[in-house]
């Protein structure tokens, strides 16, 4: 009997068919046979305590014409499925722990979620990162003035940055007699209410902020470097960033190894850390992406590798 695997995201048919990952992984779960069920996070309910969904047999192809097909609509038991893929792009809002909720349900019954919903809800992908202190570069979460300024006056060059925030929105960088410290502090803290993180700016960003993927708390052996744009402190893809492969560093391979066994205990299984110069920024577990551009210079199958290691959780 095939494998059934569901898969929660955003609407397919407005995806970027040259970057997406969750393609990339649809693809590679097709490849070996497995039936795919498509969901939206809306199409999530409990009944009764049971957690279910209306969802639609799909076929996806590697055509940038028509990369999907829809089947029949069904609505069945979360539980029924082998494997649930949460691929939701943050915002991590109030719906989207509503949904780990009912995730975490069907996951109680026996099914397979990547990554674990208790996780997600836990590993704040800023405040995770400051778990391993010793990967990281001097680092602050707070939302009082006072201490927010105290680190500022310490490093001189600082990052200010929302904990919830994706894409690389709202990051401001913040040098020694920058008038406009005040009025960042209290929009980013809403006055005062909440907590942000400040964070020693790092200039190796002008080389790329890595993104390294990890796969059962394993790496890839390459990482996709986000090369800012010129003027510009962010090297996120969104904000105009220029993508470069490279290989992983000594440094790189020691940070993975700092964090791999922590990603396993907590059922992170695909999992996607930023690296800017020697020292982790991030830890990316709702839906990380790279995939595509990493496999396109490299021809590494990295979602044929996610594919196998979920598969053979099943066993």
């Amino acid at each position: 009997m095939a494998i059934q695997i569901g898969i929660i995201m955003d609407p397919i048919e407005s995806i970027n068919f040259k970057k997406d990952t969750t393609l990339a992984i649809l693809l590679a779960a097709q490849k070996r046979e497995c039936e795919i069920f498509y969901m939206l996070q809306s199409d999530l309910y409990a009944d009764q305590g049971s957690p279910r969904a209306s969802m639609k047999a799909l076929t996806v192809f590697d055509d940038e014409n028509e990369w999907y097909q829809f089947g029949d609509l069904i609505d069945k038991e979360l539980s029924e499925l082998d494997v649930i893929l949460m691929r939701k792009d943050p915002p991590f809002d109030l719906d989207y722990i509503y949904s780990t909720y009912l995730l975490e349900a069907a996951h109680g019954k026996g099914t397979l979620v990547v990554n674990n919903p208790q996780s997600l809800r836990d590993c704040n992908e800023k405040f995770f990162a400051t778990q391993f202190p010793q990967c990281c570069p001097p680092v602050l979460v707070a939302s009082a003035d006072e201490k927010l300024r105290e680190f500022h006056q310490k490093y001189d060059d600082v990052i200010f940055k929302p904990l919830n925030g994706m894409g690389g929105s709202s990051i401001f960088r913040v040098k020694s007699g920058d008038t406009n410290l005040s009025v960042i502090l209290e929009t980013l803290t809403d006055d005062g209410k909440r907590q942000i993180m400040a964070q020693k700016f790092l200039p190796e960003i002008e080389e790329g902020d890595k993104r390294i993927l990890l796969i059962d708390g394993s790496p890839v052996d390459y990482s996709l470097a986000r090369v800012p744009a010129i003027g510009e402190n962010r090297g996120n893809l969104a904000a105009g960033g220029s993508g470069k492969v490279r290989e992983l560093s000594d440094r790189d391979r020691w940070i993975c190894e700092q964090i791999g066994p922590t990603l396993r205990k907590k059922g992170l299984i695909f999992v996607g850390i930023d690296v800017i110069g020697d020292y982790l920024t991030e830890i990316n577990v709702t839906s990380p992406t790279c995939v595509k551009e990493i496999d396109r210079i490299c021809n590494l199958d990295i979602s044929g590798r996610l594919i196998n290691c979920i598969l053979e959780k099943l066993q």
